[in-house]
Formats: structure tokens, C-alpha cells, sequence
């Protein structure tokens, strides 16, 4: 899985982990968040994020 990055603050959403502050387990793919999913830090969407290579 790969890992995605906020354009606006730089937080990387890592699969591995998830997030468990909005209750998304570890091993959920970017592409499996919820629509309205949001960086937990700085609250922008998911077409703010950009994969990781």
C-alpha cells in the first residue's frame, strides 16, 4: 500500500497505521478512506494528497 502525503501541511497518511483518531484501522488504503475523510492535522481533503514514491 501507499503512503500519501498533504500537499498543504506535509502530514503523511501511512497505511501501515491508519488513523486512529478518526477511527480508520491500520491497513486501510488511502483509496478506502471515507469521502469525507480530512488530514488530521491541518483538515484539508483527500485531493490535497499526493502518493508517495
Amino acid at each position: 500500500m501507499q503512503d500519501y502525503q498533504c500537499g498543504i501541511c506535509g502530514y503523511l497518511y501511512e497505511p501501515a497505521n491508519g488513523d486512529p483518531e478518526a477511527n480508520i484501522p491500520a491497513n486501510t488504503a488511502f483509496e478506502d478512506l471515507p469521502a469525507d475523510w480530512v488530514c488530521p492535522i491541518c483538515g484539508a481533503g483527500k485531493d490535497q494528497f499526493t502518493a508517495v514514491v
